[in-house]
């Protein structure tokens, strides 16, 4: 096993939780910060005194070599920051979403084909998810009928609020990009393609906060067979409420439910009994909001592994392309 060196790109929320998880990693190093924000690099200096900071993604890349750049940045460089590392002969960790631009995604995974690009989509590590994709796998549900994903979660002016490119249609993109991608890349990843789209959304209380609607619902069918329901919101109370997803099937039906789709809540499967499923990881805390499954040391040991030849990537830019697609047509479909 050698040592694989990584660049964190944004020190948020979630590029913090990235350089940790590098920081604890056997063979894992923290090399490089780069963020735009002198506060945000003088905070990452105090926690990893050793490393490199830079203001700028150029400067790193004129100074400063790595094994892999990890994005965590606005959504809307995602694409943009991952070419300059690919570039320069890097490979890359993207924050979900891959970007806002599904062509520009499809560009990134067919042009570097000697480099890795590992989509983060850190709730396929959840054991409920996990569970889910091995009995569909193996056929133990049989005909898939209908499948219908809640997920109504809380983000009100305290998450608006701080950033300015949060809640811009330009910048941001939307609640699917934003909050939700997670759960249509496990509905894409568990059934395929959606065809025959249709969509409705509307803002219930964010008029005055974000450029885009905070709710919806669309039905859809899979290309493989059944159709599925999406309805979500950012308008909760207060709080995250669920995410869920129900599978109703010719040999059983499956809720997973929870805040955060991590609790197998029903199951009735014929000639079959669920067995007790390891525990899943805590979801990420925010202070005032939580996102999903805190399951990133799983994206970094993959990464690790990978480049040390012992895995394949768990995920693929051309999955994260996917899911951008599926979202922008979920969008295009409310036009």
């Amino acid at each position: 096993m050698k040592t694989i060196t990584f660049a964190v790109c944004g020190f948020g929320h979630i590029g913090k939780r990235h350089a940790q998880m590098v920081d604890r990693h056997e063979f894992g190093e923290l090399a490089a910060i780069i963020d735009n924000d002198p506060n945000k690099l003088e905070d990452a200096k105090i926690i990893y005194p050793k490393i490199q900071t830079y203001l700028k993604l150029e400067d790193f890349i004129n100074n400063q070599k790595s094994d892999v750049g990890i994005i965590a940045t606005p959504n809307y460089l995602h694409t943009s920051q991952a070419e300059i590392f690919l570039q320069n002969n890097h490979h890359v960790v993207v924050e979900k979403p891959m970007g806002i631009d599904p062509k520009s995604c499809y560009r990134l995974a067919n042009s570097y084909a000697n480099n890795y690009i590992f989509c983060v989509m850190q709730n396929r590590y959840s054991p409920p998810a996990k569970w889910i994709k091995s009995i569909v796998d193996k056929g133990i549900l049989g005909d898939i009928y209908m499948v219908q994903i809640n997920c109504f979660w809380n983000r009100d002016e305290r998450y608006y609020t701080p950033q300015t490119w949060r809640g811009s249609k330009e910048f941001d993109g939307g609640v699917l990009y934003t909050q939700f991608s997670h759960f249509i890349d496990i509905v894409y990843w568990l059934f395929g393609d959606v065809k025959n789209v249709q969509t409705k959304l509307y803002n219930n209380n964010h008029t005055n906060i974000t450029e885009f609607e905070d709710s919806g619902f669309s039905n859809f069918d899979f290309i493989n067979g059944g159709n599925g329901t999406l309805n979500f919101s950012t308008s909760v109370y207060d709080k995250n409420f669920e995410s869920s997803i129900t599978i109703i099937a010719d040999n059983g039906t499956i809720k997973i439910g929870g805040q955060y789709m991590d609790e197998v809540t029903y199951c009735h499967i014929k000639d079959y009994q669920l067995s007790v499923l390891e525990k899943t990881q805590e979801a990420n805390d925010y202070g005032h909001y939580k996102g999903s499954a805190n399951n990133h040391d799983k994206v970094i040991d993959n990464v690790i592994n990978t480049l040390n030849g012992l895995e394949k990537p768990h995920t693929s830019a051309a999955e994260g392309a996917k899911v951008v697609e599926i979202i922008e047509r979920i969008y295009n479909s409310a036009k």
